[in-house]
């Protein structure tokens, strides 16, 4: 069984994800040719070689001459769904090329009805509605049928952070459309800031994928690079998408139960651990800090000893299996170990959410954490409690007695 495996570990989005598979080989004529069986306003496309932190990739750019633009500058048409689909319905493109691009556009659909209240065939698309989302789209289902059948998987989703302007204001990343079309699936944000996971990104994905997890157990055949509008220094802007033939085995079947399995609430992590007796201790917390702003989950040292009866440390830090290239080099770049292990693991948290209480030193935030909706702990935060205390002249404890009194006023 042929596999295609998305790495998404800089977001994805429609061009991102055309790019990679025209830097897999797919031909590009044969793509255009099919698009202009949409037959709606004027629109070139091209693909253009480009680098990405020293990787080389392929840009997809879907181009749309102004005069061909109804409403709010080029390439934003307002559609709505019911019009969407009847372009894409009356087309000649293939009978599964449709039904894909449709089902997309319906859970974008589905999503943004959700939440602007509005019926599915009623929602108009702004941004995603543009003459290059829809190309986007249909694009990315014609060159997924030359590819069938296939499996197709995807590591953990990277969404960005900070906050995107949209037409109707000023959105957190990930936009609500991208949340609502994400639901279930294992995410993250690293340290680059904006939105990395557009909505039609996710709309592919939700479309798309069968499973998340690790890459799995096969024979890798060819690997394409889609590259992102942005070109960051410190990460590759690429979507990696790999094709590979599937190695049946025993221990592949039995991993894929062990995924299946995962219970709400659970995740996958990866473990990675090294023994280091040769290094300053005041770098662990140098390199502690370093490697969460990386994206880790978790970082400890825990003492050990070691050959020699020498005392010494072990390192450990949890994160996401996709994290595991930065972070290694992270750990040989900063620390002395010429060696590491990891190791995949299920984890299981409680839900978090965190509330604002005002006590008389100052605002303090109290994070709280439920399992099945019942509250099993809760703390205030210490910075806020450290910072209030510094700056009123009290005792922490002080502060944080208050911040616990006010909490329970509230919540009881």
């Amino acid at each position: 069984m042929r596999i295609v495996y998305l790495e998404p570990f800089s977001g994805i989005s429609g061009d991102m994800m055309l790019g990679a598979l025209l830097d897999l080989g797919l031909d590009f004529e044969q793509l255009e040719g099919q698009l202009r069986l949409l037959e709606f306003g004027g629109f070139d496309i091209s693909r253009q070689k480009c680098s990405r932190a020293g990787i080389q990739a392929t840009r997809f750019v879907v181009t749309v001459p102004e005069s061909d633009s109804l409403t709010h500058g080029a390439g934003h048409e307002h559609r709505s769904f019911r019009q969407i689909r009847e372009i894409i319905s009356s087309s000649g493109l293939s009978a599964w090329v449709k039904e894909k691009s449709i089902e997309a556009f319906c859970r974008l659909a589905e999503a943004e009805g959700k939440i602007h209240d509005k019926p599915t065939d009623e929602v108009h698309f702004h941004e995603v509605g543009a003459v290059d989302s829809i190309i986007d789209i249909v694009g990315t289902m014609i060159c997924m049928e030359r590819l069938a059948p296939a499996t197709v998987l995807s590591s953990p989703v990277n969404l960005g952070q900070g906050t995107v302007e949209c037409r109707h204001g000023t959105y957190p990343v990930p936009g609500p459309a991208t949340q609502e079309l994400l639901k279930d699936v294992p995410t993250y944000s690293n340290s680059v800031a904006g939105e990395l996971t557009t909505p039609t990104g996710a709309a592919l994905l939700a479309t798309l994928v069968d499973r998340y997890g690790p890459r799995p157990l096969m024979k890798i055949q060819s690997t394409g690079y889609g590259a992102g509008a942005r070109d960051f220094k410190a990460s590759a802007n690429v979507l990696r998408v790999t094709i590979g033939e599937e190695v049946e085995t025993r221990e592949e079947a039995e991993e894929a139960v062990r995924l299946i399995a995962l219970k709400p609430g659970e995740e996958e992590v990866l473990v990675i651990e090294s023994a280091i007796d040769d290094m300053n201790p005041q770098i662990f917390g140098y390199f502690q800090e370093r490697a969460l702003k990386e994206g880790a989950l978790d970082v400890y040292v825990t003492p050990v000893q070691m050959k020699k009866n020498r005392p010494g440390f072990q390192l450990t830090v949890v994160c996401a299996p996709s994290s595991l290239d930065s972070l290694a080099r992270l750990i040989f770049a900063e620390t002395t170990t010429i060696g590491i292990r990891f190791s995949l693991a299920q984890r299981r948290t409680l839900r978090r959410e965190y509330r604002q209480v005002q006590t008389e030193y100052g605002t303090v935030t109290v994070k709280i954490s439920s399992l099945d909706g019942q509250r099993m702990n809760f703390v205030p935060e210490y910075e806020d409690c450290r910072r209030l205390a510094e700056e009123r002249g009290v005792a922490l404890k002080e502060v944080q007695a208050a911040a616990t009194r006010a909490y329970l006023e509230v919540a009881g």
